[in-house]
């Protein structure tokens, strides 16, 4: 059986970054929750799509484990991804431009099977960066609240 720092591994380099999802019906389990905001359903297929869509728009899209914790049943890593904006990206037609952010992800595992993934990725400097910037005012009124 794999260590659980092999299985994020193999999720985070062969599903996420290479865009082969079907590691994720290898190797999650039935019951599988996905507890990162946006992934609907929150569960393997979910996921599946959500990897999809993402090598959709960023056809080069990778993510590089830069740091891992072990502890228990959990795998905490932080990672870098990068891409190009090729295709729609939501309502955001491509713009050719290129991200790096950080991601951190969480996942747990049980009897040599993923059973719960936690991910945040930075979608505030992803938007930055693809040119999706909120409102300089709106901005200023977040920092003014986070300072109290």
């Amino acid at each position: 059986m794999k260590t659980n720092e092999e299985l994020f591994r193999i999720l985070i380099e062969e599903g996420f970054s290479n865009g082969n999802v079907t590691v994720f019906d290898t190797y999650s389990s039935p019951d599988f929750v996905e507890h990162q905001y946006g992934f609907n359903p929150p569960n393997v297929e979910g996921v599946k799509k959500a990897i999809i869509n993402l090598h959709d728009a960023f056809p080069d899209f990778t993510l590089k484990i830069e740091d891992l914790i072990i502890e228990g049943d959990k795998v905490w890593g932080r990672m870098t991804g990068r891409g190009t904006h090729k295709r729609q990206f939501g309502p955001l037609p491509p713009t050719g431009k290129t991200f790096e952010i950080t991601v951190i992800d969480i996942m747990r595992f049980k009897d040599g099977k993923l059973i719960e993934h936690w991910g945040v990725p930075d979608r505030l400097a992803l938007m930055e960066q693809l040119g999706m910037k909120p409102p300089p005012k709106v901005i200023m009124k977040i920092i003014s609240f986070l300072r109290r």
